[in-house]
């Protein structure tokens, strides 16, 4: 049994889905004139370059949407920047690049490779914020209280210079003192005393977050090995601490930008959780252990019997993570009227949330940075009431498109792999339960099937053991029954 032509499945998948794999040339062409001559630097831009900003991202991440750079202030508090790449200085609304995003509204990232959402004339090199390289930037400029609030932010166009690319691994086992620091990091004295810095003010907003609710779960993801082009493992991509910190800094930064459209009178496009639909479900999950939860849904709550279990049982915290995650449902983005708050984000514990921290690779972040130029130019907002709201339901269907094609990948992968094991057993957690089909995931190697005998009555959440009864590779199909 043959490993299929995963690019071609994923462009395949792309196509039935609505995606576009490839981009037009014209869109080549508008890119390449784009890095060519370069952004307009007109308006007004502060200068920053001197500042010590440095990346925080994944060892092969060449699109780098954003910077940071922290100082210690009196009586425990701190000044907070994150710069965003001005990706919109060299992607125009109304052109051909700006149309090829306005259809995927995303990257996609499947185990055949990424189709990114920019040409990468762009999106890994002029709209990148490269070590070494300046770069125009949107400034979010924040003050942090010692509780981790953020009492003030201001918003403004920067020239800046990436002085450090770090990678997650080598930061956290720095920070944990497990290793020694990054190359850089080890060169410069001032960007160890940055990176402990971040660290503090990343685990007061997150400490201030979770007093208001902002649930404390583990999620992972998988990733796929190669060995000498050759797929041999799908592991567990985990998380650690300077993910989480980078987490921290960023959804400090979207709620800000939330907050100052509303401030300016602006339509905004928001990212929203509703509270859950199946409160009941997650009371049964905590009744299991002893738990009693409210009977309305109740963030704090739920964090704390969440927090309880990571310490009562680590090991096993992940699964039930993952059935809290499912349970929860996906995120949505909806338009929010001019100067109105909008729709608050359950898991977050913040009101007020706008993605705006990745424009290289989200569509509605480049939307929101559109909107926040606008702002600071004292000109008419770039989109309507309306217009953002058709953005916003296009932006929610793409993204649950390109997690099925990204899936669909990953299973024709993950089937591959498991051909040899047809009759095996596994432990598993039900992730989806409807009439179309009843779905679980295994954790070794980490993948999902389908359910197809002895799935009555499994709900999302349910911890089952199953057997692996058939593989299709090139259908990405993979199916178990009730062991």
């Amino acid at each position: 049994m043959d490993l299929p032509d995963l690019r071609q499945l994923a462009e395949d998948a792309m196509r039935d889905r609505g995606l576009l794999p490839d981009f037009a040339p014209q869109a080549l062409r508008e890119a390449e004139s784009a890095r060519a001559t370069g952004p307009g630097a007109d308006g007004d831009i502060r200068d920053l370059r001197e500042l010590d900003w440095f990346s925080i991202d994944n060892d092969d991440t060449r699109d780098l949407d954003q910077l940071s750079v922290a100082q210690a202030l009196p009586q425990g508090a701190a000044r907070l920047l994150v710069a965003v790449a001005d990706v919109d200085a060299m992607v125009p609304p109304g052109g051909a690049v700006d149309a090829h995003a306005g259809v995927n509204t995303t990257s996609v990232y499947t185990a055949a490779g990424v189709f990114p959402m920019l040409p990468e004339v762009l999106s890994t090199d002029r709209t990148s914020l490269h070590e070494g390289q300046e770069r125009l930037a949107v400034v979010v400029d924040m003050q942090v209280d010692a509780a981790g609030g953020v009492t003030q932010a201001q918003i403004y166009r920067a020239a800046v210079l990436n002085r450090a690319k770090l990678t997650y691994d080598e930061v956290s086992l720095w920070l944990d003192g497990e290793g020694s620091p990054p190359a850089q990091v080890a060169q410069r004295p001032a960007l160890q005393e940055q990176l402990r810095l971040h660290d503090a003010v990343a685990e007061r907003l997150r400490q201030w977050r979770q007093r208001r609710g902002a649930l404390n779960v583990k999620t992972v993801s998988a990733r796929p090995v190669f060995e000498e082009g050759r797929l041999v493992d799908l592991r567990p991509d985990e998380k650690n601490r300077a993910k989480d910190l980078i987490a921290d800094l960023m959804i400090a930064t979207n709620a800000a930008t939330a907050r100052f459209l509303v401030e300016q009178g602006f339509p905004s496009l928001r990212r929203f959780l509703q509270s859950p639909r199946r409160w009941d479900r997650i009371e049964a999950l905590a009744a299991q252990h002893g738990v009693t939860l409210p009977d309305a849904p109740d963030p704090v709550a739920l964090d704390r019997f969440l927090c309880e279990r990571r310490q009562a049982d680590p090991q096993g915290f992940g699964d039930l993570s993952l059935k809290i995650v499912k349970m929860l449902g996906p995120g949505e983005y909806a338009a929010a009227p001019p100067g109105v708050a909008g729709e608050g984000h359950f898991g977050l514990a913040v009101s007020d949330y706008a993605h705006s921290t990745a424009p290289n690779r989200r569509y509605p972040d480049l939307v929101t940075q559109r909107l926040l130029k606008a702002a600071l130019a004292r000109e008419a907002p770039p989109y309507s009431f309306e217009a953002l709201g058709a953005i916003a339901r296009h932006c929610t269907l793409q993204e649950d498109n390109a997690n099925r094609v990204e899936r669909q990948v990953l299973k024709a992968a993950a089937a591959w792999l498991l051909r040899e094991r047809i009759g095996e057993a596994f432990d598993a957690i039900v992730t989806g339960a409807a009439p179309k089909g009843t779905f679980v995931r295994i954790a070794r190697p980490l993948l999902e099937g389908r359910l197809v005998r002895g799935f009555e009555g499994a709900d999302v959440g349910d911890a089952l053991r199953v057997r692996l009864v058939a593989v299709d590779p090139q259908q990405g199909f993979i199916d178990f029954e009730r062991a």
